[in-house]
């Protein structure tokens, strides 16, 4: 785990006034790399020995050693693949590395969840008169996913990853239907202003996206992943697993939200779709006679 992975996976232990520091570093870690002790003080309203102790709780020599740490998580990795893989890894390295940045994603995310965010978003849904969800890019098939889920339920429910036809979808949203955003970075322009454009609508806006991105200010809920994985430079990938799983939070609040009776309907659908399958071969085997 490098320096940037530790800072959100320590987060909720640090105190009142190293999160202000850790806040300056997350919102631009380059920038943080070329600040002084004094200026990065002063941006984050505290006390140059707050700052030391925010380094050394983070196994940081002091601030010097922990802007070298800092530089050297954002240099490491390949560029456009994966900031944990070098080019030298053997499969079993990278394999291995995939899967454990996957995991302390899953883990960061866990840390990091606003339950109380979480149930507020559970209960519009369940509220709701219509379902959409829109995503572009690599969120595009999280927005997919979600949808393939929720047409599981009796609440209309939509996707798009088209900009035209998610601006003609907007528009025709009413105060109570609910929209899902799903961007990683919350910055892609043409999300963002659909979003600005569903505003208008007064629909409720639930954004799985960055806390204090440009898409976050504009949603009415936000349900952050935490996952320090830059989109600008590396491929999606634990980042959109952890979008994955929130959507499955999402999914199974909203079945129990919905009571017994709801379930059973659920399983009534199950059910119509059990001729769709190959039927499983039985794993039992008979002894041969004697």
């Amino acid at each position: 785990m490098n320096l940037i992975e530790k800072l959100h996976t320590e987060l909720s232990g640090l105190s009142k006034s190293e999160r202000k520091v850790a806040a300056v570093i997350l919102a631009d870690p380059e920038a943080a790399i070329h600040k002084s002790i004094a200026s990065l003080a002063e941006l984050a309203d505290v006390s140059e020995p707050t700052v030391n102790r925010f380094c050394r709780s983070l196994g940081a020599k002091g601030y010097p050693d922990f802007k070298l740490q800092l530089a050297q998580s954002l240099v490491k990795g390949v560029p456009f693949v994966n900031r944990h893989v070098e080019q030298g890894d053997e499969i079993a390295d990278y394999t291995a590395k995939i899967f454990e940045s996957s995991m302390a994603a899953l883990n960061v995310t866990r840390q990091q969840v606003d339950t109380q965010a979480l149930d507020a978003a559970i209960d519009k849904l369940a509220a709701a008169r219509q379902i959409s969800f829109f995503g572009l890019g690599a969120s595009a098939s999280v927005a997919h996913d979600a949808q393939n889920k929720f047409l599981r339920f009796d609440t209309p429910v939509q996707f798009s990853d088209d900009v035209l036809m998610q601006r003609m979808q907007v528009i025709n949203a009413r105060p109570e239907d609910v929209i899902v955003f799903i961007s990683h970075t919350g910055r892609t322009r043409a999300l963002v202003e659909i979003a600005q454009l569903a505003q208008q609508t007064k629909a409720t806006l639930i954004g799985v996206t960055a806390a204090d991105s440009p898409l976050a200010e504009l949603c009415s809920l936000v349900l952050s992943t935490h996952v320090p994985e830059d989109t600008d430079v590396y491929m999606p990938m634990a980042s959109r697993i952890a979008q994955l799983v929130l959507i499955d939070v999402l999914v199974t609040g909203y079945t129990l939200r919905r009571g017994p009776d709801f379930r059973d309907r659920l399983r009534l659908i199950k059910e119509s779709l059990k001729d769709s399958r190959i039927t499983k071969k039985s794993s039992h085997k008979t002894p041969p006679n004697e």
